[in-house]
């Protein structure tokens, strides 16, 4: 199913997940999918990490396995650095064997150690995916509330995002934020020049400080006072920090539905329990 479908009738609820380091940890992620049937999600997602076959392969077993062995509908993720367009073919005609259509197309993160690759950013890979797939696959993108922190300003990256969406990206994913107006701020943004595609808010509940700093290196975005006068008072209570986590992430969701907001996709971190917890908060306003 078109995860576009999925929007005209309800407030899409979603999961993503990745794939563990290590082979032998595959097992523990399968597991984690029998518990999200007590959620019974939308869809889940996949992440990719960018360079090649041996990521998409990860991505491939475990799409393989969400759609086959737990009958969910379920997103691949496709970062274009490092990938020629013959990769490009060989990952999208392999997903589409296995019964997966709906694919994230990202960039992915530059990194010193990839090759040369044919696509330089996520607009020319949705390019190609519809220039050589069309309909066949469902194309998603990923979207930046506050502005994706390489974008020269935001009303650059909103320009680059309607590109994506005119390219054919026929949902949008949001990084994740902390403080809603932020969200509310950019959808308005969209709404103005013509961006009228699904928006699902990305939620990540945070469970521990180290998780915290990283989400600030890699993203840059804002961490209102309400947030970080919660974090900094349980900081050395890792249970009291995680439930505090969940309570915040539950409060964000609660007020985004309410403002009609058209998804929620949750970064559950492969952690059943804090997604079980977060939907058993939410499961009746959604």
């Amino acid at each position: 199913m078109n995860t576009t479908d999925l929007f005209k009738n309800k407030t899409v609820f979603s999961l993503e997940v990745f794939p563990p380091k290590r082979e032998a940890s595959l097992e523990s992620i399968y597991k984690t999918f029998g518990t999200f049937k007590e959620i019974n999600p939308d869809f889940i997602s996949v992440t990719y990490g960018a360079g090649g076959s041996s990521n998409i392969n990860s991505t491939a077993n475990i799409t393989n396995t969400l759609v086959h062995d737990y009958g969910y509908n379920a997103v691949a993720h496709l970062a274009a650095i490092g990938l020629k367009k013959s990769d490009v073919h060989a990952i999208v005609d392999h997903l589409l064997e296995i019964g997966v259509n709906n694919i994230l197309a990202l960039r992915g993160d530059a990194r010193d150690d990839l090759p040369q690759g044919d696509f330089n950013h996520a607009v020319d890979l949705i390019e190609y995916l519809k220039a050589n797939y069309g309909d066949k696959v469902n194309i998603i993108a990923a979207c930046y509330p506050e502005g994706h922190n390489e974008a020269k300003s935001f009303n650059d990256d909103l320009r680059h995002l309607k590109e994506k969406v005119d390219a054919g990206a026929s949902h949008l994913i949001s990084q994740l934020f902390f403080n809603n107006e932020s969200f509310y701020n950019f959808r308005e943004r969209c709404d103005l020049i013509g961006i009228n595609v699904p928006i699902e808010a990305g939620i990540m509940p945070v469970a521990n400080t180290k998780q915290i700093e990283r989400i600030v290196t890699l993203c840059g975005v804002e961490l209102p006072k309400k947030f970080t006068k919660i974090m900094s008072r349980y900081e050395d209570n890792p249970e009291a920090l995680r439930d505090a986590g969940i309570a915040y992430a539950v409060d964000q969701i609660v007020d985004l539905v309410t403002q009609g907001v058209s998804g929620i996709h949750l970064y559950t971190m492969n952690n059943p329990y804090i997604a079980t917890k977060i939907y058993g908060a939410i499961k009746n306003i959604l």
